[in-house]
């Protein structure tokens, strides 16, 4: 039999966790039909000695909804080996929506997850109004990584309740109308059913979004719809306001799974921000009392830290003070003459005084920049690399004897690609390895797609496979691949990918184990209307292959569009 594509002579690391071996892969007609030590002829063989071969990385918690209309490569999730994204996460979506609303929707998503208005409105061509007529949009699309979508809280509650959805309850009749909507998705292929009860989560109004309007019996008559279906997933953005408001949404959230038998996901997070917060080992052993009592639960965790970002090129912590406002719109050689000047300095290092002070207000990467609090420069970093031993500010303050805000603008004038990490949650290495550990979680929280000059979570897998691999050696390789591929497939039913085995879908990536990890990010205007992002590439992705086609070759997209709608179970219920 003549194969399309044959890579020969790699370490296969297959994603079960079992030990590697040194094997070749066949590729027919989009499929694995041959692993081994292979002689059938191919059209084209690619060399993998000296790399892994592993399945193509998953990441269940994207927002990429409306990035799908525009980004036909699906960066920056594909650089870092990912072949497939779920998006539509906690509530927030592009379907249902009509016509008249659509700049609305478009606003509300900047307003949450800082995708530019002006992209979405220059970027989609937006021809649909129900969430089937969305999913059949994606599936027309040129792709070349696979998509997988929620129905979203947020939109769907705005499309049958129109404004009344940000201040009201339901109506029986909206309740119905919404029941019916979630089936009708869930027989179209969604995924399942996103809602938000996140106080980080609010409209441009500074409102809390719809889904935070909704009552929990509305709640429990969206995911039951789903459960008449015996098919779908609920994944919620979980109230991390304190230590009680987390303790009461956790109980509540444990009646919805154990009642109606749908597996259900939040994020898992350690953060010293909020009112008396719980220790993070609160949420793993409450995973693990959730399936003792009989509840499908899962914990969504990141890698590393979630950051604010701040550069020159795309926010300081200092923009919205009126002695910054000004400046920080001109262009950015003018910015840099005026930063030089000492009198100007001296303004803008006295107004950093006038900031509201930390506190214990929980931010997430939004609140970070529209609602800025002094920073903590015991916690603000100056990248140099992405090894995770960067100095912080207050650090290099004390070295150089100038105040911190100087310091930061002695640094971004040296180097106007200057890049400042504020860590927001998962500040503690120790604590995020605690939470990567447990068998109840996932790792796969990039949010890629979404606060795209605020937040770089893109790199979420090379930074496993570098730092707690290579550097930390915390994960066996084998172990690391399996929770990038077989867990997140198994938790989002993808039974035909995540795994080297014959008969599944032909999604791989090859790297080199002892270079693979993030690039620096730089900020970008590449967006449609020529708004900003930033953009991580990643270093010793020799190849990435979706459905049988190779779509990067060492980071250069080869122009192949193999992508798929990967559509839910329910969908055979149809």
């Amino acid at each position: 039999m003549g194969l399309d594509l044959l890579i020969r002579n790699g370490t296969i690391v297959d994603g079960s966790g079992a030990a590697r071996y040194r094997g070749d892969v066949g590729i027919k007609d989009g499929e694995i039909v041959e692993i081994g030590r292979i002689r059938a002829v191919a059209e084209r063989t690619l060399d993998a000695d000296g790399l892994i071969v592993a399945p193509g990385f998953i990441d269940g918690h994207t927002h990429m909804d409306a990035q799908v209309a525009w980004d036909q490569i699906g960066s920056c999730s594909c650089w870092h080996g990912v072949t497939t994204v779920i998006m539509g996460n906690c509530g927030f979506a592009l379907a249902p929506c009509k016509a008249a609303e659509r700049e609305w929707f478009a606003r509300c998503l900047t307003a949450v997850e800082d995708i530019p208005t002006e992209a979405m409105l220059a970027g989609i061509a937006w021809t649909w109004e129900t969430f089937p007529e969305y999913l059949a949009t994606v599936d027309r699309l040129p792709k070349a990584i696979n998509y997988g979508a929620y129905i979203g809280h947020s939109a769907l509650r705005m499309y049958v309740m129109g404004r009344r959805a940000l201040s009201e309850k339901a109506t029986a009749d909206d309740l119905a109308r919404m029941a019916a909507a979630v089936k009708e998705a869930i027989r179209a292929g969604a995924m399942g059913f996103s809602s938000s009860r996140a106080t980080t989560h609010v409209t441009p109004d500074n409102t809390p979004v719809a889904s935070r309007i909704a009552d929990w019996s509305e709640v429990d008559r969206l995911v039951g719809a789903m459960a008449e279906l015996n098919a779908g997933i609920f994944q919620v953005g979980p109230d991390t306001s304190g230590g009680e408001a987390q303790r009461r949404f956790l109980a509540r959230l444990k009646q919805v799974a154990v009642e109606t038998g749908r597996p259900v996901m939040f994020g898992t997070i350690s953060s010293r921000q909020g009112d008396k917060p719980n220790p993070w080992t609160y949420q793993l052993e409450y995973l693990d009392d959730c399936a003792a009592a009989g509840a499908r639960m899962w914990g969504q965790t990141t890698t590393r830290s979630i950051n604010a970002i701040f550069s020159l090129k795309s926010y300081l912590p200092f923009d919205v003070l009126p002695a910054w406002r000004a400046l920080r719109h001109l262009p950015l050689d003018e910015q840099k003459q005026r930063l030089a000047d000492p009198a100007t300095r001296r303004q803008l290092v006295a107004a950093e005084a006038d900031m509201k002070p930390r506190g214990n207000v929980f931010q997430g990467g939004g609140a970070a920049t529209t609602d800025p609090r002094k920073p903590d420069y015991d916690n603000l970093y100056a990248m140099k690399s992405v090894d995770w031993d960067d100095p912080t500010v207050a650090q290099l303050s004390a070295q150089r004897g100038k105040h911190p805000v100087e310091v930061m603008l002695d640094l971004v004038l040296e180097n106007d690609n200057q890049v400042f990490i504020q860590p927001l949650v998962n500040e503690q290495p120790d604590h995020v390895l605690g939470m990567l550990k447990h068998p109840r979680t996932l790792a796969t929280f990039s949010d890629s797609g979404a606060h795209v000059c605020q937040e770089m979570g893109s790199s979420l897998q090379t930074h496993m496979l570098s730092y707690w691999v290579r550097a930390k050696r915390a994960f066996t390789l084998e172990e690391a691949v399996r929770k990038l591929t077989f867990d997140n497939a198994s938790a989002w039913e993808l039974n035909d990918r995540g795994l080297l085995r014959t008969g599944y879908k032909a999604d791989l990536v090859l790297f080199d184990e002892v270079r693979v990890r993030p690039a620096m990010p730089s900020v970008e205007t590449d967006l449609p209307g020529g708004a900003r992002r930033l953009v991580q590439k990643a270093e010793g992705i020799a190849a990435v292959v979706v459905n049988g086609q190779v779509t990067l070759e060492n980071g250069e997209a080869t122009g192949r569009m193999p992508g798929a709608l990967l559509r839910g179970p329910g969908a055979r219920v149809a």
